[in-house]
């Protein structure tokens, strides 16, 4: 459906843009997959521009959903910062990073003075911004790449005149020219008869930007356009050759590709960005105010990461062999073997991970404010290395996810359970009776009902003024969430967490489930484990650490 056409940039335009650039990208991913031969040929460029995308935009969809209730819009400044940030969280790859520092870069531009939106002139800027902060991220640019493509595109914008529909088409344009100049920059693009697939992927962004401008859709760039003439067969033959002779040098050159989130100051990642452009090369680190995503290409992973936890404290690390995927070095250990059955599950805290980890699930660490999105799971998936597996969301917000990620599974023949586990309590219920042994249709039975017996709520503290169903709170009131609704507004969060359980064993339990966020007072566990013992015969209390979960407490009732 066409756009409404706007004047300005804005929230909604960027959530409209967010939105068309993910369909773009979704469209053109295993185009731009195929077409992968730089800088390492392993035909997952379109795929992580994907997830790239998806981050930032699931991002900009929460921003927006916290104004649902009143009759506000975030500001342009929300909705930019929450761009960037989830597309700095969820980059992957090496075309993936640097899209997320054009994102950074633009946001920087837009941000820095109050306004409800900007016009042509701030959105030239914007773009020159992103393109200059990505080139600098990188380690060693090279012509022929992203970085060309984007460098085109700021100077066109440079040149338009108009409003921002105008400047975008320009950009875009001009994007496209560089692209079709990028096989006479690189020459495993030409040996290969493409153009650099992680252009390919900003040409499908800045496309989506005209149209969320203009409400047209621009004219397809065509892949072919400036190429030797390679067409069917030959471009095929053309790419594998170019694969095969980007193998031969990965055979003398670094062996994992790692990524990491990484919480620094500032000085600390100059120190780490030599560190590491001495280990190996492809080094992107984009981010800054603390938060940071690396990059790299090495033989030896452990180091890479090492360089991390001195420079701060990495997570979400991910270590990919060039070996196990498309891309063969030769001399590789045979492939460990399948097992047969297996628990993925997504959990809010450093705490909850280890617990699940324990009891033998792969996991995925959701932090407050950062949902995982389909490509971590459907990654944590793989990783589980299962014929069977059973998914745990943990989360209703996630449950479109997990379902988009489980139908990725399936497609690529592995057997995939859902349950709709909506709190990490329910899945805890759940992977208490999994028994890998039964049959899987019986183990899936007994561990969604276990969830589903299970009651949860969380207490937490309201950011902001909002009506709910137990009426208006003000910021800073402490609110409890019984089943996902809010039932009680109070001002302590101890006072808060007993209403609550008093109101969840109204209804008989058996066992109470006690997860504390390091954000939860001194005291608290112990007074609830205290109520309990007093007013509920029989009922058990356990209790967990689940380290920074965002809610200061959870509650289980099974």
């Amino acid at each position: 459906m066409a756009q409404v056409p706007q004047t300005f940039f804005d929230a909604l335009a960027v959530r409209t843009w967010c939105g068309l650039a993910l369909g773009a990208l979704g469209r053109a991913r295993e185009e731009i997959d195929a077409i992968n031969v730089y800088p390492v040929a392993d035909g997952d460029t379109g795929t992580n521009l994907y997830m790239t995308v998806e981050s930032a935009a699931g991002a900009v969809e929460a921003v927006f959903a916290g104004y649902e209730l009143g009759e506000e819009v975030p500001t342009l400044a929300d909705a930019v910062r929450a761009m960037a940030h989830g597309a700095l969280i969820g980059a992957r790859g090496n075309s993936g990073t640097i899209l997320a520092q054009l994102l950074r870069g633009m946001a920087h531009i837009l941000t820095e003075s109050d306004v409800t939106h900007i016009d042509a002139d701030g959105l030239r800027l914007a773009l020159r911004h992103a393109a200059d902060a990505a080139r600098q991220a990188v380690a060693h640019p090279v012509e022929g790449t992203v970085l060309s493509v984007a460098a085109a595109a700021a100077d066109a914008a440079d040149a338009a005149e108009g409003d921002c529909g105008a400047v975008a088409r320009a950009a875009y344009e001009g994007a496209c020219k560089a692209l079709a100049a990028t096989p006479g920059q690189l020459a495993a693009l030409e040996r290969a008869g493409v153009v650099d697939a992680g252009g390919r992927g900003l040409v499908a962004v800045l496309g989506a930007l005209v149209e969320a401008f203009t409400g047209e859709t621009p004219t397809a760039f065509d892949l072919h356009a400036g190429m030797a003439g390679l067409v069917g067969h030959a471009r095929v033959d053309a790419v594998s050759d170019a694969r095969a002779a980007s193998c031969a040098e990965l055979a003398g050159g670094p062996a994992f590709e790692v990524i990491y989130l990484l919480e620094a100051e500032d000085n600390a990642v100059d120190r780490l960005r030599a560190r590491l452009d001495a280990l190996g090369d492809s080094l992107v680190v984009v981010g800054g105010d603390g938060l940071w995503n690396v990059h790299v290409h090495v033989d030896d992973a452990g180091a890479a990461v090492e360089a991390g936890v001195e420079a701060g404290r990495p997570y979400r690390i991910r270590i990919t062999h060039f070996g196990a995927g498309d891309v063969h070095t030769g001399g590789e250990r045979p492939p460990r073997e399948r097992v047969q059955r297996a628990v993925v599950a997504v959990v809010p805290g450093e705490g909850l991970a280890g617990l699940y980890t324990e009891a033998g699930a792969t996991t995925v660490l959701a932090r407050p404010g950062e949902p995982p999105a389909s490509g971590e799971l459907v990654d944590a998936v793989r990783r589980a290395h299962a014929r069977e597996v059973v998914l745990l969301p943990n989360d209703a917000d996630l449950r479109h996810t997990a379902a988009a990620a489980a139908e990725q599974a399936r497609a690529e023949g592995i057997r995939v359970a859902l349950i709709p586990t909506r709190s990490a309590v329910q899945g805890i219920s759940a992977l208490a009776v999994h028994q890998p042994d039964r049959r899987f249709d019986e183990d899936v039975v007994q561990m969604t009902s276990a969830a589903g017996a299970t009651r949860y709520a969380e207490v937490v503290v309201a950011e902001r003024q909002s009506w709910t169903m137990a009426g208006i709170c003000q910021a800073g009131d402490v609110l409890g969430l019984i089943d996902g609704d809010v039932a009680v507004i109070g001002s302590d969060v101890t006072a808060t967490a007993e209403t609550v359980l008093d109101r969840m064993l109204q209804a008989g339990g058996e066992l109470v489930t006690l997860v504390l966020g390091d954000e939860a007072p001194d005291g608290v566990a112990d007074r609830l484990e205290a109520r309990v013992r007093e007013a509920y015969l029989a009922v058990d209390t356990v209790v967990y650490r689940g380290g920074r979960q965002g809610a200061p407490l959870l509650i289980g009732v099974e």
